[in-house]
């Protein structure tokens, strides 16, 4: 990422973050912005969020912000319009990558546990 791209991602996750804690239904699920990845003409950005709560929980936010993406995206615009030519469109994606890590420092926990210099025959 040039560091145009990379200063656009960054206020993008800024504004949009803001954006969130006022405008989110408060429903116990807890929503952050993990990332922001800008395509390299400033056309597209796409947003990685982490739902705390749920699988089904994580789907349904994810479902609503999607459908309301539009109104996100004017929200941005009027927040930082002096800034951009053109608005890039946002799509969202859940970020799993906590969930991947959880999952991985279980395995290796798991593999530390059977492995153990005690446990092993002499």
């Amino acid at each position: 990422m040039s560091v145009r791209t990379e200063r656009v991602a960054e206020l993008l996750q800024r504004e949009l973050s803001l954006i969130f804690q006022k405008e989110l239904p408060r429903n116990g699920a807890l929503t952050t912005i993990q990332g922001v990845k800008v395509s390299p003409d400033l056309s597209i950005a796409h947003v990685y969020i982490s739902v705390l709560g749920s699988k089904e929980m994580a789907q349904s936010v994810l479902a609503h912000i999607r459908k309301e993406s539009k109104f996100f995206r004017k929200e941005l615009s009027a927040r930082i319009r002096h800034q951009f030519r053109r608005m890039p469109e946002l799509e969202f994606h859940l970020d799993e990558a906590a969930e991947k890590a959880a999952r991985l420092e279980m395995l290796i926990r798991e593999a530390n546990q059977g492995s153990k210099p005690s446990e092993l025959p002499s």
